[in-house]
């Protein structure tokens, strides 16, 4: 019988691996925590309509990429391919955007039916970061710095480029649509497939097409900026002097749009050169219409997501992680004979209880003590404790450096706990 495999795309994520995820998740967290961001934790089902509605009926998302099903009570239902539409519905029913103001964050798995390749997968894990209730750009400013914070702690700064763009009102985004429809029209048969296929649905999506050929005859287009209303240009303006006066530095890029239908105002990618054609790291913007679009009132709300699978990939490629990451051990009991194998997993226990966040892993399925000393070695572990049932009647236990050069010492069990809390 052969055996069953994961779905392509739909990756396990190993031990081996789940170190250097728990390392970003807690610098995520970290971060968040001192801006004072709650987590928020929805579904990752939601009624399909809540996709077509937010997203957009004609976007490649809704149109290719979702997973839709119809589940036994006759419901389309989808697994969700982004986190803000699902963080809004969450908001709007739970009440939690009447009179206030929100920051909230979440993190898990996103799906989208596309073809799977480095960084790029059908299940991809996304944090996101989004807030409610607060229309001025001092808050574009506190996500935009507070993701070059984490940038910062995670020691990739240099490798990645803060990239700015306005979308002006919606009314604003009509006429300059209108008017690159018409100039687009005229060149039409030059246009790559997608964007040819893209002019009338979503044109705007045109402007960030990676085609070359379409990128220069967008250089004789209309250009966005003509078009943009003067009090989104005030907010760019405001952010723009916030972000220079943090110290923050960035890219206007007049051709940066959002793939997602909501977005308004403004918008910004994190990019980097480092990964090849997976350049985008991060991306946000405002998106002020999206709850009133889904049955609330009209809510100014701003956020963004970041790809965990490729952050990753820039820390490894930039060799940022700790150097320690792969250690998840730092104490392991050797016990040779059945009267120090219960000794050493009480001892354990104590040790635990007296030095918080020490990592300590006893030996278990028995073994000669020269098998157990190579388990300690390959453990990662930078101290062996050693007992023998002659140790465990003297009240006593025998410490080893297995990654430097001191000399075995024999020390009261009643004393490891405080010498182990001084290393």
């Amino acid at each position: 019988m052969s055996t069953i495999k994961a779905i392509r795309g739909m990756n396990d994520i190993l031990p081996a691996d789940s170190s250097r995820w728990q390392y970003l998740e807690d610098q995520v967290r970290n971060v968040l925590n001192q801006y004072g961001y709650r987590e928020i934790r929805m579904p990752v089902v939601e009624q399909t309509n809540l996709f077509k509605r937010s997203i957009g009926e004609v976007t490649d998302i809704v149109e290719k990429e979702m997973y839709t099903f119809e589940d036994r009570g006759g419901d389309s239902l989808t697994l969700r391919p982004e986190g803000t539409a699902g963080c809004v519905r969450a908001a709007l029913e739970n009440g939690l955007l009447y009179n206030q103001t929100q920051r909230v964050w979440y993190q898990g798995p996103m799906f989208r039916y596309e073809r799977p390749q480095k960084g790029r997968y059908r299940q991809f894990y996304q944090i996101g970061v989004e807030t409610f209730g607060m229309a001025t750009p001092d808050i574009d400013a506190e996500i935009i710095l507070l993701s070059a914070r984490l940038w910062q702690n995670l020691g990739i700064s240099e490798a990645v480029t803060l990239e700015l763009n306005t979308l002006g009102s919606s009314e604003a985004r009509g006429r300059y649509r209108k008017a690159l429809v018409d100039y687009l029209e005229g060149v039409k048969d030059k246009l790559d497939e997608d964007s040819q296929r893209r002019l009338y649905s979503n044109p705007l999506r045109i402007l960030d097409s990676k085609d070359k050929k379409t990128q220069k005859l967008l250089d004789a287009a209309p250009n966005f900026a003509d078009f943009i209303d003067e009090e989104s240009k005030t907010h760019f303006d405001e952010l723009t002097q916030r972000l220079d006066a943090a110290g923050v530095k960035y890219v206007l890029n007049p051709r940066l749009v959002r793939g997602l239908d909501y977005y308004g105002k403004t918008v910004f990618e994190w990019t980097t050169d480092k990964l090849g054609a997976q350049g985008t790291v991060c991306a946000g913007g405002r998106y002020d219409g999206l709850v009133e679009q889904l049955g609330g009132k009209p809510t100014p709300a701003v956020g963004f997501a970041m790809g965990i699978e490729r952050l990753l990939l820039l820390i490894e490629e930039l060799e940022a992680f700790p150097e320690d990451i792969d250690r998840v051990v730092d104490v392991y009991i050797v016990a040779a004979g059945v009267q120090a194998a219960m000794a050493g997993q009480v001892l354990g226990e104590q040790i635990r209880t007296q030095v918080s966040g020490l990592r300590i892993q006893n030996n278990c399925g028995g073994g000669s003590f020269k098998s157990q000393m190579k388990k300690a070695d390959k453990s990662g572990a930078q101290v062996a404790l050693v007992l023998g049932d002659n140790e465990v009647n003297e009240g006593v236990v025998s410490v080893k450096d297995l990654r430097g050069n001191s000399e075995q010492q024999t020390i009261a069990m009643t004393e490891v706990a405080d010498y182990l809390a001084s290393l």
